[in-house]
């Protein structure tokens, strides 16, 4: 039986030659110094060589456990190549990100499609670089523990919620599906910092609101994020609304009513929803098309023209604009409905189904759309009006300095 001693000194010869271990296994000196681990045997008369790596990456005891599992193999009465072979495309299949994708795949029809853009981007962004080559069987409690951290370091302390529960969701699809008996993701949840629930900052006077929007507008960023912010704080949409919308979408832009109109899937409750176009909205609708009108999206991720923008993009230059704790890109929705229901209470139903919170009668739902709609676009322009009094055009601040 070989040492690591006998190994460490073994020298190159002018041909190859091997030093026998025992039970088949060899190391093969090859002229150029490498060390290489074979196990020989012999399968149905032939005989043939299966390649346990190199020494030293591949130790003395690691070759050992190889030309064990591969006698076993042979005991069973399989060849020990096709087995590793076998084992290996099973570990493969076995990554946490291709069980992932399967489970997304499985379950993507049972979503909107924003909810299901948002889900795989969670992944992508924080789990697959990480965790998505391993095997499933391979990740354990303190792995899965130090990407929730890293999530949670950042203070996005939901997100890492959420991922956990995305995470807990592809072990239980995977152990339902017999490619793993155990969950080690569950019991990770304790170690989470809860999330601290309430009212989303927003600013609700005006004259602070137009001072943050002009603030922010300055601060150097990427056209299509200034654009974005602007079009989110005329439309009081949500964000992800704003996000995942398509050219498609908007209708009219060089009529008289324009409209922006939401797919069902895409909105939160799952029914269409048709906002009308202030003109300063239908100006940055179409200031955006002149950077990214060729795409299929008018606020894409920065890499993949294909994408929504990241859905941290309008935080991080609210943040950087110095709003950090005091206003968030949802947080326009409460300011133009305090704003606005504060000028106007008597039409607080309206600037309800302006914000898209459609009433439960659906019977009533209709017949408030259409009903209200002249008001609803007085409004809209209204707040547009109130809102950019005195700003420069979208043009302008595409042209403002870039991050």
């Amino acid at each position: 039986m070989l040492t690591d001693l006998q190994i460490r000194r073994a020298k190159p010869r002018e041909r190859a030659y091997r030093l026998a271990d025992g039970g088949g296994l060899t190391l093969v000196v090859s002229p150029a110094g490498g060390r290489l681990w074979r196990f020989r045997y012999r399968w149905q008369g032939r005989e043939k060589q299966l390649a346990l790596g190199a020494y030293p990456a591949v130790g003395l005891a690691e070759a050992r456990e190889g030309r064990d599992k591969a006698r076993q193999a042979l005991a069973a009465n399989r060849d020990p190549s096709i087995a590793r072979k076998i084992e290996a495309a099973h570990r493969q299949a076995d990554t946490l990100e291709a069980v992932a994708r399967e489970w997304y795949a499985t379950n993507r029809a049972r979503w909107s499609t924003s909810h299901a853009d948002e889900v795989m981007r969670s992944l992508e962004r924080d789990v697959f670089p990480e965790l998505g080559a391993v095997s499933l069987v391979d990740i354990d409690p303190p792995l899965v523990q130090s990407v929730l951290k890293k999530i949670a370091d950042r203070g996005a302390v939901e997100t890492a919620h959420r991922v956990h529960q995305r995470l807990a969701e592809v072990f239980a699809f995977a152990i339902a599906g017999g490619r793993v008996t155990t969950d080690p993701v569950t019991i990770t949840r304790k170690v989470l910092a809860k999330v601290q629930h309430g009212h989303q900052p927003a600013i609700t006077s005006l004259d602070d609101l137009r001072t943050m929007l002009r603030t922010a507008e300055s601060v150097p960023a990427h056209p299509t994020v200034r654009l974005a912010l602007r079009l989110m704080a005329l439309t009081a949409a949500r964000p992800g609304t704003i996000r995942g919308a398509t050219w498609g979408e908007f209708e009219g832009l060089e009529e008289a009513n324009p409209v922006w109109r939401v797919p069902a899937d895409r909105m939160k409750g799952r029914v269409e929803f048709v906002a009308p176009l202030s003109r300063q909205a239908v100006e940055t609708i179409q200031v955006t098309q002149s950077f990214t009108g060729r795409g299929p999206l008018p606020f894409p991720n920065a890499r993949w023209a294909h994408r929504p923008m990241s859905e941290n993009a309008v935080g991080y230059l609210l943040n950087r604009a110095g709003y950090q704790g005091h206003h968030v890109p949802h947080g326009f929705r409460a300011s133009f409905a305090t704003i606005m229901a504060e000028r106007h209470p008597q039409d607080q139903a309206i600037i309800d189904l302006m914000l898209a919170h459609t009433p439960k009668d659906a019977v009533a739902a209709a017949y408030n759309r259409a009903e209200f709609w002249p008001r609803r676009r007085e409004l809209a322009q209204e707040w547009a009006d109130l809102l950019l009094e005195g700003f420069p055009a979208p043009a302008d601040i595409a042209r403002l300095p870039r991050r």
